[in-house]
């Protein structure tokens, strides 16, 4: 797509704090941070929505699931047991879908979101 900030992002038109990166998939951070780790996984395929995707599409949406904790744990928010088995860490995963959905770039992407609380307001993560 011409005008699509992921796809020239993806052909590295546009720079990016790329965290990851393969034949099929980008991982950047998020330029407007919602949270202390926020970054995008985001196929280098143009698809424009979630809902838009097809049985095909099966296999790239598993690899974006997969990796989202692998990239997690490597920016400082992945989900573990520590020394005593209490869960620790963590993070959120979140596709924005249509205009109601909140979705601003029709080009599918996932959010990956951690730190403490990030899914609280960012008034209460300053607190």
């Amino acid at each position: 797509m011409d005008n699509c900030i992921f796809c020239k992002i993806a052909a590295k038109q546009i720079p990016s704090k790329m965290i990851y990166e393969d034949d099929d998939v980008i991982a950047f951070h998020d330029i407007n941070p919602a949270a202390p780790v926020h970054f995008l996984i985001v196929p280098k395929e143009h698809v424009a929505t979630l809902a838009d995707c097809a049985e095909k599409h099966a296999a790239l949406l598993g690899k974006m699931a997969l990796l989202a904790p692998k990239l997690a744990q490597e920016q400082g928010c992945g989900y573990q047991l520590d020394a005593t088995g209490d869960k620790t860490g963590g993070f959120k995963t979140l596709f924005n879908t249509g205009p109601d959905g909140g979705q601003e770039v029709y080009h599918l992407h996932m959010h990956v979101i951690g730190g403490a609380h990030p899914w609280r307001a960012k008034s209460v993560l300053q607190g």
